[in-house]
């Protein structure tokens, strides 16, 4: 027991350093789940919606997020403005109802959609006049009049659809969904026509940075596909998770990305390549993730209120050091959920690209489990029977030792 606490004590050492960079914390006021965020011009004046009719506004760049009135308590999901930050419109679980506002949410009018399924993506590709929604069994919807009006087109599927992209007009999209579902229009709709994605995993994301030809979905158990064609050819790309990825955006090309999910913030600056594990500061489900004008300033939102930004484009630097060998206890080390069941998973996040070893010790001090070498970004498994335990991280630079408890 006197190696444990001392290796403990070891890694509550570790704390006092200060990180001037990367995703940080920002203060939403509400404990409600946040499931979509839009900046339509620039990186000051953004909206994010969420659970129990939640619609928060900012004007300084998150640095204060004020609360709206939707007139509603059922669940937003997908929130944005087309053109400024004064027209937008919000979709959701409200039956036969979408949101819209034209003074900059002041006032949230409610248009009927004609449909009662739950509507989880809203975009208008172009202006605020012609735009779509998708949602449960396949729900394809189209405005050309702001709104107005709403006609329901055929999407040739059963299956729920997560997400709808325009890339450059209101003719040529796409849409994505359940067991691995894209749609793709080039007629605004008329007809939409089923791809060949090459998984059954659910998909949640889709986005063509630049134009209709290079593309990207993501989903289910870090699923992540890739098309440079129109999506004649989907094919798979190694995200670097397994867990469930809720939300894509390449900002401003086709090669600069972001992905977050189920407690993941992932990277990549190679088209999908590569994908690198980011440090979030956050064990809660990230939904969506917004970089309003380059791949530098982005924001991001998630479960209980969770709302992140990086003005660095995710990079932690230390203030007043030369280099950023000291970490912050949960950036240098994260253990996915604690307690945890029959298996500890942990990931080292180091910032100075240097290898580590993991060791992990049962509560006496004794080691049970030598992992070994492990790169930063990697994620690792080790299966544990019940009780408390010390996972220690050790490298020329640092010790680190966090506190695990295995449940049965």
């Amino acid at each position: 027991m006197k190696n444990g606490v001392v290796l403990l004590l070891a890694g509550l050492l570790m704390l006092p350093c200060l990180v001037s960079a990367g995703w940080f914390h920002q203060t939403s006021g509400t404990t409600n789940s946040l499931w979509s965020v839009n900046f339509p011009l620039e990186a000051i004046t953004g909206y994010t919606v969420g659970w129990s009719g939640s619609i928060l506004k900012t004007t300084d760049g998150g640095a204060n997020w004020i609360g709206q009135n939707s007139g509603t308590t059922g669940g937003l999901l997908s929130v944005h403005f087309p053109v400024d930050a004064l027209t937008g419109y919000i979709a959701g679980v409200m039956r036969d109802t979408i949101l819209k506002t034209t003074n900059g949410g002041v006032n949230w009018v409610v248009e009927t959609s004609g449909t009662s399924s739950v509507l989880c993506s809203v975009q208008f590709p172009v202006d605020a006049s012609t735009g779509y929604a998708v949602g449960d069994i396949g729900t394809v919807l189209k405005t050309t009049n702001g709104g107005a009006d709403w006609v329901v087109q055929p999407s040739g599927t059963p299956y729920g659809l997560h997400s709808v992209y325009f890339p450059a007009d209101a003719l040529t999209g796409y849409a994505v969904g359940v067991l691995g579902t894209i749609l793709k229009t080039t007629n605004g709709g008329a007809a939409w026509v089923s791809q060949t994605s090459g998984t059954f995993r659910d998909l949640r994301s889709v986005c063509f940075p630049v134009d209709a030809l290079t593309g990207y979905a993501a989903g289910n158990g870090g699923t992540m596909l890739k098309t440079a064609n129109g999506g004649a050819n989907w094919f798979s790309q190694t995200s670097g998770t397994t867990y469930d990825v809720y939300s894509v955006q390449f900002p401003v090309d086709v090669l600069t990305g972001y992905a977050m999910g189920e407690g993941i913030i992932q990277k990549t600056t190679d088209g999908g390549a590569n994908w690198v594990s980011q440090t979030s500061g956050t064990t809660r489900d990230l939904c969506s993730v917004h970089f309003p004008v380059d791949a530098l300033t982005g924001y991001a939102v998630g479960m209980g209120g969770t709302i992140l930004k990086t003005t660095d484009g995710g990079v932690w630097v230390e203030e007043g050091k030369d280099d950023a060998r000291f970490w912050m206890l949960d950036a240098g080390l994260r253990i996915r959920q604690n307690p945890t069941k029959t298996d500890i998973r942990c990931q080292i996040l180091g910032v100075s690209g240097k290898e580590s070893k993991l060791e992990i010790y049962d509560i006496a001090g004794k080691m049970v489990k030598d992992v070994g070498v492990v790169p930063p970004g990697r994620w690792v498994t080790v299966d544990l029977s019940p009780g408390i335990y010390f996972v220690r991280l050790e490298s020329e630079d640092q010790t680190i030792t966090k506190k695990v408890v295995v449940v049965e």
